[in-house]
């Protein structure tokens, strides 16, 4: 299939979006301006596709068309999602709930820690966090990540290595059951009908050998990077000190981000569904790095199908999960936590990038060439 010039724009929009922030330092500090006005021009270069040769070439219905471009449906989701999904409240509420309790959790952490040695810690904090997200949600875990690494003893690089770590664990822990995030929620949506009438815990029996290793791997890399910090008071953290207002300022960025996302998602759609469906799994594994960047739950929703084995499903979802970690657009934990910490697109990627690749590796020779797989049954 030919590129045409509409593709080519689209390409172009994904390419700004990955070099932008590394490169221009304005773009760097209004992230979540600089995605949604990406995420408006990808919808609106899409606005120009000929929705009857889609229906020739990709097989459109009616329904798919009305997807395509700018329309009152995409309009309302962009402004709607953010809100009926839970995030922006979950983190309004936490940003409140913490603010006034943080002076108990510092307390409580500084008793922890004369007790229990720090690595332990570290190492509790990234595996619990990271499969209880499945259940508490991946927005309420990140949240409880943060506050918790505000109150530890570490310089502020060790703590934005710790946080990206965690935020991997979160990422894959939160897909085990569709409470977790909007990516295992749509794969289950898609899969409940024939022949695998997926239910609760569909994705726990055919994802938790993977998960699991993957959570517990994380907390034992987090404890090597704790270092020999060493013990101190926690305090609060500088940009806890705009109080009430930095609590709204930041579940009103976190809205704009999941908007952006939306859009982008939305406006990619096309090109999705023309170069990426349809492809080897094992290719789509590494060609779903663009979760990086894009919405994973979009991609979800583009990619799952009931008619494909349970061999490339698990595929699918692996390389969304893992590369969504990393870069900052790739995850809501990631969003909230680069939010709440000051940490820059190019101090996420320092450590996301790499560690992603080698996680990708070593998922990608497990999942298949390793003949070694254990499904539970719940």
């Amino acid at each position: 299939m030919q590129f045409d010039p509409l593709d080519i724009g689209l390409f172009v929009i994904v390419l700004i979006v990955l070099v932008g922030p590394f490169v221009v330092k304005k773009i760097e500090r209004n992230l979540e301006a600089f995605l949604f006005v990406m995420g408006v021009l990808a919808v609106t270069v899409s606005n120009f596709y000929n929705k009857s040769n889609l229906v020739e070439t990709l097989g459109y219905t009616e329904q798919q068309l009305e997807l395509i471009g700018w329309n009152m449906h995409i309009v309302m989701e962009a402004v709607q999602e953010p809100v009926i999904k839970g995030i922006v409240p979950a983190v309004l509420l936490a940003g409140l709930i913490f603010h006034y309790g943080r002076s108990h959790a510092q307390r409580g952490i500084n008793s922890i820690l004369k007790i229990i040695p720090l690595k332990i810690v570290v190492f509790l904090i990234v595996v619990i966090l990271g499969l209880s997200s499945s259940i508490i949600t991946a927005i309420i875990a990140s949240l409880l990540l943060v506050e918790l690494f505000n109150c530890m003893p570490f310089d502020r690089q060790t703590k934005i290595n710790l946080v990206i770590i965690a935020c991997f664990s979160i990422g894959l822990g939160a897909v085990l059951t569709p409470v977790g995030e909007p990516l295992s929620t749509i794969a289950i949506t898609k899969l409940q009908g024939e022949p695998y009438h997926a239910g609760f815990f569909f994705l726990f029996n055919q994802l938790a050998i993977y998960i699991i290793p993957g959570c517990i791997a994380f907390g034992l890399l987090a404890m090597l990077f704790t270092g020999k910090a060493k013990m101190a008071e926690c305090v609060v953290a500088e940009e806890e000190d705009g109080g009430l207002r930095e609590v709204v300022i930041r579940a009103a960025k976190v809205y704009i981000f999941v908007m952006a996302l939306l859009l982008l998602g939305s406006g990619m759609k096309v090109v999705i569904d023309k170069y990426i469906l349809g492809i080897a799994p094992q290719i789509l594994y590494w060609v779903n790095m663009i979760s990086a960047i894009l919405d994973n739950a979009t991609l979800t929703a583009a990619e799952i199908s009931p008619s494909m084995g349970l061999d490339q499903i698990q595929a699918v979802l692996m390389g969304l999960l893992i590369s969504g970690g990393m870069l900052i657009p790739g995850n809501i934990p990631n969003i909230i936590s680069a939010g709440k910490l000051g940490i820059t697109s190019k101090e996420w990627a320092r450590l996301g990038v790499p560690l992603g690749l080698v996680a990708m590796v070593i998922y990608f020779v497990w999942i298949f060439y390793v003949p070694f797989h254990i499904e539970f049954h719940f």
